[in-house]
């Protein structure tokens, strides 16, 4: 069945509960937002995706201000098979669903921000038509790389382009050859076919790749300098232009 995105519901509740799309950031947990904290202090129920091992990063952020919250955690399966995660949307939705019925303020979280890339926005399609539903916008990953590696992603009339790195290569060297500034992410397993397409496309020399930004173990390295089929899948590769550029102002 299609989930296309209902609209929010607005004004007086459809069902008691309210359910809160919280985008908690990139890594660090300084860089939740005020109103987001507020929203999970405030809930009944905290929901968050999980992998098979059991890792739940959205959570792990926002760990600092769940504390006798009831916990739902969802499992969604890292496939390229759309069939599993759908399932998994499906039945986390009804779960949730059911606490928001019983009048409870559920807190849904998610790595950086929900309605970019974000998997919350999938569950979002679900129930934003039947219950009073808000997004409460997150740090996304680009911000945090070009934050990382002190580089605008662009300026006055400059086009930044975003790129999945899923795409096929031979899209990929389309879609770069003609950019200034450009974003791919979801690099991951794909990083070998990455860099062809970089260097294919002229920018090899001005890639950087920011590998777990704003955590702890946060690298950042230039593209040229690293080879080899993939690199962690919380890695998105910039393509600014060089800072001096930006000197001009408005």
């Amino acid at each position: 069945p299609s989930h296309a995105s209902p609209p929010v519901a607005r004004g007086k509740a459809m069902s008691r509960g309210r359910l809160s799309v919280i985008g908690v950031g990139p890594g660090d947990p300084e860089l939740i937002t005020l109103k987001g904290v507020r929203r999970i202090a405030d809930a009944d129920v905290v929901a968050y995706p999980t992998t098979a091992g059991g890792n739940a990063a959205a959570r792990r952020i926002a760990a600092a201000h769940i504390v006798d919250q009831i916990e739902l955690a969802f499992e969604v399966p890292m496939a390229s098979d759309r069939a599993p995660a759908t399932a998994a949307y499906d039945d986390a939705s009804k779960r949730i669903a059911a606490a928001l019925e019983a009048g409870r303020k559920v807190a849904l979280l998610c790595e950086g921000d929900p309605f970019f890339y974000g998997s919350a926005m999938y569950v979002y399609a679900r129930l934003a038509g039947r219950f009073a539903t808000e997004v409460v916008p997150g740090v996304s990953s680009l911000t945090a790389c070009a934050a990382a590696v002190g580089r605008p992603l662009a300026a006055r009339d400059d086009v930044l382009k975003v790129l999945p790195a899923t795409l096929p290569e031979e899209v990929l060297v389309r879609e770069l050859a003609d950019c200034r500034s450009a974003v791919i992410i979801k690099v991951g397993r794909h990083f070998a076919k990455v860099r062809r397409a970089l260097e294919v496309s002229g920018h090899l020399d001005a890639a950087t790749i920011v590998e777990a930004a704003t955590r702890a173990d946060e690298r950042i390295a230039r593209v040229a300098d690293l080879d080899g089929d993939a690199q962690p899948y919380f890695s998105t590769i910039l393509i600014t232009p060089d800072l001096g550029s930006f000197g001009g102002g408005a």
